[in-house]
Formats: structure tokens, C-alpha cells, sequence
């Protein structure tokens, strides 16, 4: 299960996505907003997060216009790791390196091709658990 949100600057880019996942099988929950009314990202944020960090999605994304205040935001909810990707190099690297478990992207910044590409390679990454990164996670969630 996904967990997925947006404020109105990524809406678009939000439905496109789910639609992309339920293509692949992947099971989807829309965590808001719902049309492309202003509204405020943290609302969104804290729900994605939220719900990663029950267990009740395995993974979430979060997007916003450039995905800095999404991700902020995200990060602020306790067992969340949200990295900001605007390539798949960062995409994986933060998957084997640093097990992100919320993915932010910014829908002003990337386009739908590579924010698909973004997406796939995140979630289809996993961590590789060598001792040094299991270190250095371990240390994050300490703090």
C-alpha cells in the first residue's frame, strides 16, 4: 500500500501517479487534497507521513509545487525518512543508502515522465542493509 498527498500545485501530478501505480497493481490511498483548490501542503504531509509511520502503507509520497515544504513537513512526523528526489540516481541512492520510506518531488520542478521514472525507482529499490547504512539510519532514529 501507498500512501499518497498533495496540495494544489501537485495535484496533477498526484493523479497521474495513482493512475500510474493502479496500472502496475499497486494498491493506492489518496491522502488529499482533492481537486486543485488552494489549500495547505502540511495538512497533506502529516497525513501521508501518518500513515507510513502507523504501518498502515508499506511507502508514501508527498508533492507540492517544489517538494521542499511537503518533505519539511513530512519529516517532522516521528520513523519518517522523506527525501526530496528530482532524479532516479537520488531516487535509489536514498532507498539503498538511506531506506526513505516518503518519497517528496516537486511538480513545478520535474516533469511527469521523470517523476514516473522517480517514482518506479523508488519504490521498486530496496535498502541494501550493509552495515554502515544500517548505522547511519539507526542513528536518525535515535534522534
Amino acid at each position: 500500500m501507498i500512501a499518497i498527498g498533495s496540495d494544489h500545485g501537485g495535484y496533477d501530478l498526484k493523479e497521474k501517479i495513482i493512475a500510474h501505480l493502479r496500472e502496475q497493481g499497486e494498491e493506492c490511498v489518496d491522502k488529499g487534497c482533492f481537486d486543485k483548490s488552494s489549500c495547505d501542503y502540511p495538512v497533506y504531509g502529516r497525513a501521508v507521513a501518518e500513515a507510513v509511520a502507523a504501518k498502515e502503507a508499506e511507502k508514501g509520497i508527498v508533492i507540492c509545487t517544489t517538494g521542499i515544504g511537503i518533505s519539511i513537513t513530512a519529516n517532522k512526523v516521528k520513523g519518517i525518512r522523506a527525501a526530496l528526489c528530482g532524479d532516479v540516481l537520488s531516487a535509489r541512492l536514498t532507498r539503498e543508502h538511506n531506506d526513505a520510506n516518503v518519497l517528496a518531488l516537486g511538480a513545478g520542478i520535474v516533469g511527469t515522465n521523470l517523476a514516473l521514472e522517480i517514482v518506479d525507482t523508488f519504490l521498486k529499490t530496496e535498502f541494501s542493509k550493509a552495515e554502515r547504512h544500517m548505522k547511519r539510519v539507526n542513528m536518525i532514529e535515535e534522534q
